[in-house]
């Protein structure tokens, strides 16, 4: 009884910024819960992103995307961001939030609840 619902995906050009957003609702926030990020490109398998635990005191980042994406969450509006800068052509992807009870599910990709996904394209 949980849904996510994302927003904030489009076209930037390479070298640009976005910032997309995943907004949690239903019976239950998704306080004490982590939050994640995932991408799928065409043809690809869904890759780890972003994760953060409930606290927000602990944070994971992939190799390719550390020093370039935050992630941060707002308890207030129980929604969790993901700010992308400094974008590259193989940025282009679907991109997931996702949240679980379990920091480790989102590091391992393997978290219970998914947003619908969005679109982010990166042109050369």
């Amino acid at each position: 009884q949980v849904q996510l619902v994302m927003s904030g995906g489009g076209l930037v050009q390479a070298g640009g910024s976005l910032r997309i957003s995943c907004a949690a609702s239903g019976r239950r926030t998704f306080s004490n819960f982590a939050m994640g990020w995932f991408r799928q490109a065409p043809v690809t398998e869904r890759d780890f992103v972003a994760a953060i635990n409930w606290s927000g005191g602990s944070t994971d980042y992939a190799g390719s995307v550390k020093g370039r994406f935050t992630i941060s969450r707002d308890y207030t509006k129980n929604t969790v961001y993901l700010q992308m800068n400094s974008l590259q052509p193989e940025d282009t992807a679907v991109y997931y939030c996702a949240t679980d009870a379990a920091y480790s599910s989102l590091v391992s990709g393997r978290p219970h609840y998914w947003g619908q996904g969005t679109q982010v394209t990166v042109s050369s």
